[in-house]
């Protein structure tokens, strides 16, 4: 027998800050909606280092209209977690955990999606995926190896093993410094020719101070070109290199699934971007009834948008949802 048909009449793609937001903004207006998450609650959140402080301090980071209050002047990952668990069960939401889409397709009278795990029909959709699932490759020979990682957790794993810190950017740079202060000795290979300019303020003097006494030793405008079992060949600007190596971090950045809003028929545009079609106040794309929230309006420009400033769009697609649904019909493009 096929599987049974849930219908709803908003489903949301995606269980993260903004995912969230959109659901609490639905039960606000009674309408009813279902959250689809392929990992934990806050996915993203939860890969985070596990000792990682928010740039953002709290009360930018507030959905719902729930406080956020944190015990220091920025709040950190485990802080985070709690608060959004609040606010989903404050707020009952429908979330489905562990459940991944795997299709969207429009038709006539609204949307039938299919999950890994069920298939559901809804009137509107809101994909709210967010860019940190899916890591930008080295592509180099040896990426397959278990020691390879593209996301880092917890330092004390890495304590008394040499390490290769792949990157300069802020996942990097704390990488660095948390597993060198467990005692891992620390090699970083940096593309360009220094720190990256967006690693937080208070932590880039750290980073560089460590760099210029050796104890983090540094390779600028380097590249990896291959990786073994037991070492790491690097092309600095000084010539080819063989470092001793026990384990990669890879934290080159993440990238947002496009893939998926292509195959949802959403527009792309035709640049090194890839921006969607979205309205820019109503967040809907060119596909009528299916709407883009959070990061993910930005294409590859994945330092644009944010929680603090994205949040609010779960306030205007409601908007004109509740809105077309008095109407009775979605809107013809």
């Amino acid at each position: 027998m096929p599987d049974p048909i849930t219908t709803i009449t908003l489903l949301i793609v995606g269980g993260g800050p903004i995912g969230i937001a959109c659901a609490v903004e639905a039960r606000r207006r009674g309408v009813d909606c279902l959250v689809l998450e392929k990992g934990t609650l806050v996915n993203s959140i939860y890969n985070y280092p596990v000792n990682m402080t928010f740039f953002s301090t709290s009360e930018r980071l507030e959905i719902g209209g729930a406080p956020f209050v944190s015990h220091g002047p920025k709040p950190t990952r485990g802080e985070a977690l709690e608060y959004y668990r609040r606010v989903a069960k404050d707020n009952a939401l429908p979330i489905r955990l562990f459940e991944p889409v795997t299709s969207v397709e429009r038709q006539e009278d609204g949307f039938v999606v299919q999950s890994d795990k069920g298939h559901y029909r809804a009137r509107y959709v809101i994909i709210a995926t967010g860019f940190y699932d899916i890591p930008y490759p080295l592509n180099v020979p040896g990426e397959e190896l278990p020691k390879v990682k593209h996301y880092y957790t917890d330092p004390h794993f890495y304590a008394f093993q040499k390490v290769l810190v792949v990157g300069a950017q802020n996942s990097a740079v704390d990488a660095a410094l948390e597993t060198f202060r467990k005692g891992a000795e620390v090699t970083m290979a940096v593309r360009g020719p220094e720190i990256g300019q967006r690693v937080k303020y208070w932590v880039r003097p750290d980073i560089e101070n460590r760099i210029r006494e050796g104890a983090v030793k540094a390779h600028f405008n380097t590249t990896v070109t291959a990786i073994r079992e037991q070492e790491v060949d690097l092309d600095t600007p000084e010539g080819r290199i063989t470092i001793a190596n026990d384990w990669v971090l890879a934290l080159t950045g993440y990238q947002p699934n496009l893939n998926f809003l292509r195959r949802c028929g959403i527009n792309l545009s035709n640049d090194a971007v890839c921006q969607p079609q979205v309205h820019e106040t109503t967040y809907e794309t060119n596909v009528p009834g299916l709407y883009l929230a959070g990061v993910i309006c930005g294409g590859m420009n994945t330092h644009r948008l944010f929680i603090e400033n994205s949040r609010e769009h779960a306030v205007c697609i409601l908007n004109d949802i509740v809105s077309r649904n008095r109407s009775g019909a979605l809107s013809q493009k």
